[in-house]
């Protein structure tokens, strides 16, 4: 679904540049969920942008099912962390999610219908008459997930989406997230900095190198396809793989901190 190959880009006047990706390769195969963590400031936000043809990388090829990204991909949904910002206050609920099927959906009541279904597979199917305004942040973030739902992506990509919520709300959009993936089959990137949600959501943790960012792990999550707030938390694959996620992101690599630790005993 998504090929990313030798991926490179800075900011900034020549000389005075910061070079935010350097040589990044991945590849994200249809129907799954690829997380993506990194030290802070290490391109996570900027790869998502060169995905999406929001920034235009210096060098490197972008494919989305073969083909190349010059421009915003056909099919292609993204949902920002600041959820405030990405939704019209003017606009109710049901037609701030209808709004991108503008240019899909004929008709102004197909596209409320489209958009209410999607309101329903987010649980939101009472909030659609009420404005952004009215709602808590953690339903403002479902509005968003459920806008770009309603497009129907072959690909979505998701940039933080949980950062601004509190805890409770980020393991009810967590689980979320999970359910809809599996009743739509949609292929997700998902950029976060918390450890435990990269491996509870994910079927694979890309680890980036600090800046300039590059993939310095691909890990496979070999956790069931059915998962627990709890239940799963405790399994020891998940405390595995969450502390070589760690240990990667602070530059341990697992001899390090097994040395360290040896060593201390």
């Amino acid at each position: 679904m998504l090929e990313v190959s030798e991926l490179t880009h800075a900011y900034g006047a020549k000389g005075k540049s910061h070079q935010a990706l350097s040589g990044l390769s991945l590849t994200v195969a249809r129907g799954e969920l690829a997380s993506v963590v990194g030290p802070s400031g290490c391109g996570k936000s900027t790869l998502l942008r060169c995905v999406c043809g929001l920034t235009r990388p210096d060098g490197g090829r972008i494919t989305v099912d073969g083909t190349l990204v010059t421009q915003v991909p056909e099919g292609l949904a993204i949902v920002f962390q600041d959820y405030s910002r990405s939704l019209f206050p003017w606009l109710d609920v049901r037609d701030n999610v209808a709004l991108p099927l503008r240019r899909s959906v004929h008709g102004r009541r197909s596209r409320r219908e489209a958009a209410q279904a999607a309101l329903d597979a987010v649980g939101l199917a009472e909030a659609a008459r009420r404005y952004p305004w009215q709602l808590s942040g953690g339903m403002q973030q479902r509005v968003a997930i459920a806008r770009a739902l309603a497009y129907e992506p072959r690909l979505l990509l998701m940039d933080e989406p949980f950062g601004s919520v509190d805890a409770q709300t980020r393991e009810d959009l967590e689980d979320l997230l999970l359910r809809v993936r599996a009743e739509r089959a949609i292929t997700i990137v998902l950029v976060t900095h918390d450890i435990d949600e990269s491996v509870y959501v994910g079927d694979r943790v890309l680890v980036l190198s600090r800046a300039p960012g590059r993939v310095i792990a691909d890990l496979p999550v070999d956790l069931p396809r059915e998962r627990d707030q709890i239940g799963t938390r405790e399994l020891p694959e998940f405390v595995r793989l969450r502390a070589e996620v760690g240990r990667l992101i602070r530059g341990r690599p697992a001899e390090i901190a097994r040395t360290a630790t040896d060593e201390r005993r």
